[in-house]
């Protein structure tokens, strides 16, 4: 089986259809993907007002590297490399701690 990516359309049937089921499954995958994000971040807003309403800080280092080294071993057992899995969860936690600063800033700007 060979697979072109020139465009041509000379690709092997069997390879074609192999290749649109795989990328039909990749693109399930990554709806799903988006939509868990999307109540996780709802869930997180939760905790931004809650923080704001009891003026705790927006950031929690402590529980951010629970959470870490957590995914990390979660990582481990699905086989993913845990590098990637620290990476991604940073990158969600610097989202999430940049809207608790501004759910903090909101809140400070309409209290009596």
């Amino acid at each position: 089986m060979t697979i072109s990516n020139t465009g041509t359309g000379d690709v092997d049937p069997e390879a074609r259809e192999e290749l649109e089921r795989l990328r039909a499954s990749i693109d399930n995958i990554d709806a799903a993907v988006v939509h868990m994000l999307a109540e996780r971040f709802k869930a997180t807003q939760q905790v931004g007002r809650l923080k704001a309403r009891h003026h705790l800080p927006p950031a929690d280092p402590g529980r951010e590297a629970r959470q870490i080294e957590r995914l990390r071993s979660l990582a481990e057992d699905a086989r993913l490399d845990p590098a990637f899995a620290e990476k991604f969860l940073n990158f969600i936690v610097a989202e999430v701690i940049r809207h608790h600063e501004r759910i903090a800033e909101d809140s400070a700007h309409t209290r009596p």
